[in-house]
This record gives C-alpha cells, sequence and structure tokens, in this order.
C-alpha cells in the first residue's frame, strides 16, 4: 500500500487536513522568504550614517535612514528616536503578518484528527450494528479511518506549530538587532552632539 492509498483511508476529514499542510507549508516558505529578505542589516548603509553623523552631516544620516525625507538636523533626540522605533515597529507587523494562522492551524488540526477518530469509532459500531458481526474485517476499515486521520492531524499540527516558532524566532532576532542598532545610532547621535 502506498502513501496516497493509505491517506484516503483516514476519512472525510483528511480534505481539510490536507488543505491545512499545503497552506502551512505555502506560509512557513513564503514567510521564511519574506524575513530573511527583510532582516538583513544593511551594513553599507549603517556605514553611510555612521560617517555621517561623524562629520556633522546630520541631516544627511537622518535622511538615509528616514523613510521621510523631511528629516531634519533639527530634530530632537526624542523625535529621531520615535520615528525609528515607528519604522521598526511596521517592519515587525508585516514579518508577523498571518503568523497567527500557523498558531491557529497548530491547535486545529489535532482537533479536526480527534473528529476523524471518532468518525472512525461511529463507522466501526455502525458497521457492527448492521451485520451483527464483531469480525476484523468488520473493524478494520473504522480503524484505518481513525488511526490515519488522527496521525494525519498531529503531523499537520506538529509542522503548523514548528512554523510557527521557528519564524517567531526569527523575528524575535530581528526585533534585537534593530533595537541595538537603534541604540548604537543614538548613542553615536549623543557623542557627535
Amino acid at each position: 500500500m502506498n502513501l496516497f492509498d493509505l491517506l484516503q483511508k483516514g476519512g472525510p476529514f483528511m480534505i481539510p487536513l490536507g488543505l491545512l499542510l499545503l497552506y502551512s507549508l505555502y506560509l512557513i516558505i513564503e514567510r521564511y522568504r519574506y524575513i530573511s529578505r527583510k532582516a538583513k542589516v544593511d551594513r553599507a548603509l549603517m556605514m553611510n550614517v555612521q560617517q555621517n553623523i561623524k562629520r556633522g552631516a546630520f541631516n544627511e544620516a537622518l535622511q538615509l535612514v528616514s523613510t521621510n525625507q523631511s528629516a531634519n538636523s533639527d530634530a530632537t533626540q526624542s523625535q529621531i528616536e520615535a520615528n525609528m522605533e515607528k519604522v521598526a515597529n511596521i517592519e515587525i507587523g508585516m514579518m508577523e503578518k498571518n503568523l497567527g494562522h500557523l498558531g491557529l492551524i497548530a491547535g486545529i488540526a489535532p482537533t479536526l484528527g480527534f473528529i476523524g477518530t471518532i468518525s472512525g469509532v461511529i463507522r466501526i459500531f455502525y458497521e457492527i450494528s448492521q451485520s451483527g458481526n464483531v469480525g476484523i474485517k468488520d473493524i478494520s476499515g473504522g480503524l484505518y479511518e481513525k488511526m490515519v486521520s488522527s496521525g494525519a492531524g498531529l503531523t499537520v499540527g506538529i509542522i503548523a506549530y514548528s512554523g510557527y516558532h521557528l519564524l517567531n524566532s526569527l523575528v524575535d532576532a530581528y526585533v534585537l538587532r534593530i533595537q541595538k542598532a537603534n541604540m548604537e545610532f543614538l548613542k553615536s547621535t549623543e557623542n557627535a552632539h
């Protein structure tokens, strides 16, 4: 028996579990690529900012790190810090987009597998009641459904749970790096004044 034949014996709950698996894999791959791309620190940018600060060109330094091109050298330390925090929070929000879906799938998939287990047990008792026999052939179909759906639900849940925590750890690492970069920037700004 191949894997596809085995999965077919899992009953009707295998369809939503399969869809949840595909969506989980899509989210994990898409979010991993996005976070990896966005979390890279632009060393050249940081060096340019630090060089501008060292030579007193605050306007140029602020324009390099600001999404608002109207930044000026008269900005206060608290304004600079607030703007940097806003930009970081927006980026973090973009990184965390749809990660909650993986957490939800991690909870739903095992529950769907459990419902498939219940369905398999109901099927076993129904077939026994119809045939009047308690033979292995009468209960084997329901056992397949029960075990395959439980295993599939747990597998999908584990994949979604693992992906959720892996991606969150990447976002957390980015948050630490950006906080460190912000602190270094603010410290160099204070020293330059």
